[in-house]
């Protein structure tokens, strides 16, 4: 089933607006907040459809951590068919995508089952960077590159990019870290004309209990992870007990990677960071080494959440480049292709430049003798 929210007035399909944060019908301007969309019209969207198994959702309690099943292992691709309910088009999708654009009349669409049932998420991060901004960061950043393509600006690339809500993993650990250390510090005495350097040497032990929430880690395996890791960070308080109003008008994506194949991940990260704040409370000295330490991590609760991207992928010259932006905080992360011709026409310049200098020195030096 793919669910569309419809315009109360004038009957268009609406879309999230990061900007207002609330549903917005760019046919008629009118905007509704996505709480009082679903307490008015709800039941006549769809919608009370697609949370038919909401109540069935396993709790996420303290002290607990959810495992929510493997990973299909499979070698192809299975791909489904949705109809528009807009214009009646046939919709193909493949088993991870869960909000679509519709190509033929451009309105979005929700497929529910992909969201409902054990596969639901906990909560989602709306939007606050909207198109338009995202665009503009853009161009700002391609203006920081002298060799960058024209192309790569053009309308129909910047067409091209896109809102998606990424899956995401979010654990909380407890982590107790007990760490022995030997150090060293010196102090100077002078007698007479002798001075005398004295070295003392420590037994340093350290114990800290460490609370980690929210340790993020995206299960989309089109979304490579060091990229997803640079955009960090996000502001959790500002995440939305998950409708999927939040989705209309971007692309979404299920998980591909469960909480227990990703856990190992979260578990490294958190374990590092406890590491590092332990040992930087032996300071004062001159030297430190760390000679045994111990780490032990509990797995308190996890939970999945959707985070907002937006995405644009660009071929040049047989290479592939992306360029992400945090959907929320506008931090971005992106490679810029090279023109081979403004590299040559550079080249040219500074050559010139370059010719023309030493023939300056060289005249110069003939005047001078």
């Amino acid at each position: 089933m793919v669910v569309t929210y419809k315009c109360p007035d004038c009957g268009a399909a609406m879309a999230f607006d990061g900007k207002s944060g609330k549903l917005n019908c760019e046919s008629c301007g009118r905007e509704i907040p996505v709480e009082e969309y679903e307490r008015q019209y709800g039941s006549d969207s769809g919608q009370a459809e697609a949370e038919a198994d909401e109540d069935e959702e396993a709790p996420l309690g303290e002290d607990t951590y959810i495992r929510s099943g493997s990973r299909e292992e499979e070698q192809t691709v299975q791909m489904q068919m949705y109809h528009c309910p807009s214009c009646g088009a046939e919709l193909m999708t493949d088993e991870h995508t869960a909000a679509v654009i519709c190509s033929f009349c451009g309105n979005p669409g929700l497929i529910a089952d992909r969201m409902s049932g054990v596969i639901k998420p906990k909560a989602v991060l709306p939007f606050q960077i909207t198109k338009e901004q995202a665009v503009e960061r853009f161009l700002k950043w391609t203006r920081h590159g002298l060799l960058t393509p024209k192309e790569f600006t053009s309308r129909n690339t910047i067409e091209k990019i896109t809102g998606m809500y990424v899956p995401y993993w979010l654990y909380d650990y407890h982590v107790n870290v007990a760490m022995r250390a030997r150090a060293t510090r010196s102090r100077r005495m002078r007698r007479g004309d002798t001075e005398y350097i004295y070295t003392d040497h420590f037994s340093v032990y350290r114990s800290m209990d460490t609370d980690f929430e929210r340790v993020p880690v995206d299960a989309s395996e089109r979304m490579e992870d060091s990229v997803m890791e640079s955009l960090e960070p996000y502001d959790y308080t500002q995440l939305k007990a998950f409708d999927m109003a939040y989705l209309a008008g971007y692309q979404a994506e299920k998980y591909n990677f469960s909480s227990d194949s990703l856990q190992g991940r979260a578990k490294n990260r958190a374990r590092e960071a406890a590491i590092g704040m332990t040992r930087s409370t032996i300071d004062s000295y001159e030297s430190v080494q760390v000679v045994d330490q111990r780490v032990q991590i509990q797995e308190k609760r996890v939970d999945y959440v959707m985070m907002p991207v937006w995405v644009l992928n660009y071929r040049y010259q047989n290479q592939n480049y992306a360029f992400t932006l945090n959907g929320q905080s506008g931090k971005l992360n992106g490679r810029l292709p090279i023109s081979a011709g403004k590299v040559a026409k550079w080249f040219g310049i500074i050559s010139g430049l370059s010719f023309a200098g030493l023939m300056a020195m060289a005249w110069i030096g003939g005047l001078m003798l």
